[in-house]
Order: structure tokens, then C-alpha cells, then sequence
């Protein structure tokens, strides 16, 4: 399987964030990153699968806040 190789501002993109934000998150450790020379090269595999976790745990909060909506009786 082919690896592909994304830019900080191509991987920014994707996940439709400004660039010194993702690289705060490849600082901050939250998404691997490589060194090519003195860019910094992301895999599309994990800048997916954190695009995807961040859509794990928005579902899983509007299920919690929808669980919470039922317990009060709030009717939204």
C-alpha cells in the first residue's frame, strides 16, 4: 500500500484549519509528523484518522447533550 505524504498547509486544508493551528496540534503531539529536511511531512492516514476521532467525539457530545435534553424534559 502507498503511502502518501501531505504539507503542513496541504493537511491543513483538509481539515479546513489554518496552518500554524495544525502545526500547533503536530507540536502539541496529537498528529505524527516526519521531518523532510526542514519541512514537516504528515501521512494522510493519520491526518484522516484524527479528522475522523474528531468526528467520533462531536457525535458521541450531541448524543450525550440529546441524552440530557430527554432527562430534563427541555423538548428541543
Amino acid at each position: 500500500m502507498q503511502t502518501i505524504d501531505l504539507t503542513t498547509q496541504e493537511a491543513a486544508d483538509l481539515l479546513n484549519i489554518s496552518r500554524l493551528t495544525f502545526i500547533k496540534l503536530l507540536d502539541d503531539g496529537v498528529i505524527p509528523f516526519t521531518y523532510t529536511g526542514k519541512r514537516r511531512k504528515v501521512l494522510y492516514v493519520d491526518v484522516r484518522n484524527y479528522q475522523k476521532k474528531l468526528e467520533s467525539d462531536r457525535l458521541a457530545t450531541l448524543e450525550k447533550l440529546s441524552e440530557m435534553d430527554q432527562e430534563l424534559g427541555l423538548g428541543y
